[in-house]
């Protein structure tokens, strides 16, 4: 679902930004709860207007064309890195838009999502990236309880890589758009040999077996 030069656009321009941080020594904890020797940083691009204004635009595009801007009727982000994504085209398309929360707040209405509600009506989840698509599906969860329509996710960076992903979207029946992924990213740091011989090593060790490479790294450290 992305196309080689834009997705190989998107891998460099977060290399160029440096929103991709990696650390072969001293593993990142993701989210998901997986150790990797990178950590991928988008909330960076809001602050580069032109990388935002590029991102925006490709977000744009990708909807035209694998989803059809008329089908979308609402923009929701995903709390707290997807707000400033979905801000971005919902603005573009000038669409509605409101945010989910990961828990309920501790005062005032309690609410799990802020802005309005259009029930029976299509929206699409805008985050930052995925992992392993566990969170997405907690966020799905949240706006379908609201009576929500929500078949479709986007996001920047997909890692593509965590066995039993694919199929997890698929049972919650919810197609998820991206920019680029971890094989984008890989291919930029050969061709500009960006990285020593045994961070590239790591990295691709990694990207083939992402659950090995965080299990023997927890153990060691």
């Amino acid at each position: 679902m992305k196309t080689f030069s834009e997705s190989r656009l998107v891998a460099k321009m977060l290399l160029e930004i440096n929103a991709i941080n990696f650390n072969v020594e001293n593993p990142f904890s993701l989210s998901s709860g997986f150790l990797s020797p990178s950590y991928i940083d988008c909330r960076k691009i809001i602050s580069y207007p032109k990388v935002r204004t590029k991102i925006t635009e490709l977000m744009i595009e990708k909807i035209d064309r694998e989803i059809g801007s008329e089908v979308i009727k609402h923009i929701i982000g995903g709390e707290t890195a997807g707000i400033p994504f979905a801000s971005l085209v919902a603005e573009k398309l000038q669409l509605p838009l409101s945010y989910v929360r990961k828990t309920t707040k501790k005062h005032g209405k309690n609410k799990l999502i802020e802005g309005e509600i259009f029930s029976q009506k299509e929206c699409l989840l805008i985050e930052d990236l995925m992992t392993d698509g566990k969170s997405k599906i907690d966020f799905l969860n949240k706006i379908r309880d609201h009576n929500i329509i929500c078949n479709y996710g986007m996001v920047v960076f997909n890692y593509d890589i965590f066995p039993g992903t694919e199929k997890r979207l698929k049972e919650n029946k919810i197609e998820i758009h991206y920019l680029a992924c971890w094989e984008d990213v890989y291919n930029e740091i050969l061709e500009d040999s960006a990285f020593d011989t045994i961070t590239t090593k790591q990295i691709k060790s990694f990207i083939d077996d992402p659950i090995k490479w965080s299990n023997e790294r927890r153990y060691e450290y």
